[in-house]
């Protein structure tokens, strides 16, 4: 009876300590969680039905804003000068060290259709390859040749207007599961958070490339500044606070390349998602205190724009659904609502589904690939928002280039060195996927919450992801 007794002391110690200290914090947990969630869901109806209201209104009545075809510009070879209504143009092309792309950019720049002494183009490398600044290397960004006849009528009929941002389409899409997947967060970034944000006259970001800009509308704002990873979307807000207004014109499209390697596209995603939450560190008080623009666009702004999206979003995806869920699985005094762990992930991922009807097939490699990221984009959020020392950290995304307009399948990527093949195994993946795959098998066998199904999914998608086994990739020789 003694041993017995004694025996059963540590776990009763264990059930009071869990019931005690572990359970209340999860619990807090859980519901800080649920009021995220509850954040997170109504922003998402709330723009996906402005950006259906967009749609509609387009049909009827195009973008709500003046708009007349140009007169074609004089042929290149004559002599006389070109008329006034076509305005100055200068375009700029970033690069740094991207030998694989710069031909591309360079000749769709050229090629536009514009008058000859009324363009300027000027490339901007900083390269530190010697062998790359010799070529000019370029960031991608192909448009068609009349790109700037159907995006400068609405900056000459339209004062107000900044920045006219068009669609980027993907040539690479269909080369691996990843870039598919990519092309799904990214439609639903246009289609729904850039048409809403230009309908309701509130705001939406500035995309780095595809977008024409009023150069009076920079100089008012304070010009290009470094001081972020986002410095796109730090000129877009800075304009906005003055006054100016941005359109989305999803109609005009521009060629655009996803990176295709998953450190590649880490690394990109680092600097989206670190940029914006240092940006929203620098900017809330300026937003808080400006005095040129309504409560409505300063709510959108600070409330929808950057803190639901860019800080809420990471923290809650990752918290949640790969830390709070499956340790209350090991935690039976903790039950999380049935609307909160169903009903609210599934209306947001129907939401997304619905802009995205193609791609509903891949709809739940979307969900367990997305929630790998979180991991990632959380601790680049609180990067940022803690302005650490990774929070300047700049890493420029691999591109392919002319490879990806011959063969689209199977992109030619250059070799690994036999040192590299270490670099394909994440080790913070696979601690995430251990940690999971302990929570499942614990309520599998222990429990009663039945959250085992949902939590060995992630558990794989963490092991694939952690060993590489995700986008392009060319085996150790």
């Amino acid at each position: 009876m003694a041993s017995s007794s004694s025996s059963s002391l540590p776990a009763a110690w264990a059930a009071a300590v869990r019931a005690g200290a572990v359970a209340p914090a999860l619990r807090a947990a859980v519901w800080a969680c649920l009021a995220m969630s509850a954040m997170l869901v109504a922003e998402a109806a709330w723009m996906g039905l402005a950006s259906l209201a967009a749609a509609a209104a387009r049909r009827l009545r195009g973008y709500g804003y003046r708009w007349e075809p140009m007169a074609a510009p004089p042929d290149v070879e004559a002599p006389a000068p070109a008329p006034a209504e076509f305005p100055m143009v200068l375009v700029q092309i970033p690069m740094y060290n991207e030998k694989e792309v710069y031909k591309l950019s360079i000749g769709a720049a050229c090629a536009l259709t514009w008058p000859p002494d009324r363009i300027i183009i000027q490339v901007l490398d900083d390269s530190t390859d010697p062998f790359v600044k010799e070529l000019v290397e370029l960031e991608y960004f192909e448009p068609e040749s009349d790109f700037l006849l159907k995006t400068m009528p609405y900056l000459l009929h339209n004062p107000k207007i900044a920045l006219v941002q068009t669609r980027w389409e993907f040539v690479n899409y269909n080369v691996c599961l990843m870039t598919r997947i990519q092309k799904m967060s990214l439609d639903y970034h246009f289609k729904v958070e850039q048409e809403s944000g230009s309908f309701m006259h509130a705001f939406f970001g500035f995309n780095g490339t595809a977008g024409v800009w009023r150069v009076s509308a920079i100089n008012q704002s304070g010009g290009w500044k470094d001081r972020t990873t986002v410095e796109d979307m730090d000129l877009a807000v800075r304009a906005s606070l003055k006054g100016w207004e941005f359109l989305y014109v999803g109609d005009i499209r521009v060629k655009s390349e996803l990176p295709s390697t998953f450190q590649a596209y880490r690394h990109q995603q680092h600097r989206w998602t670190c940029g914006a939450a240092n940006l929203f560190r620098k900017m809330a008080w300026e937003i808080i205190t400006n005095k040129e623009v309504s409560m409505w666009k300063k709510h959108h702004l600070l409330y929808s724009f950057f803190f639901v999206r860019r800080a809420i979003a990471p923290i809650l995806t990752f918290l949640f659904y790969c830390i709070v869920i499956p340790l209350s699985a090991m935690v039976p005094e903790v039950t999380i609502p049935v609307w909160g762990l169903v009903y609210i992930p599934t209306a947001i991922t129907i939401m997304n589904a619905i802009r995205n009807p193609g791609s509903v097939h891949l709809m739940p490699f979307w969900i367990l690939f997305e929630n790998v990221m979180a991991m990632h984009r959380m601790r680049a959020a609180l990067s940022g928002l803690l302005e650490t020392a990774r929070a300047n950290d700049w890493v420029v995304t691999e591109k392919v280039g002319d490879q990806v307009k011959d063969e689209l399948d199977v992109p030619l990527l250059e070799p690994l060195k036999p040192t590299e093949c270490a670099e394909r195994i994440y080790i913070p993946e696979l601690l995430l996927a251990l940690y999971l795959l302990i929570c499942a098998s614990y309520d599998f066998v222990l429990g009663n919450h039945k959250y085992y199904i949902y939590i060995y999914l992630q558990a794989v998608a963490f092991t694939v992801m952690g060993f590489g086994f995700v986008g392009t990739r060319t085996p150790c020789s």
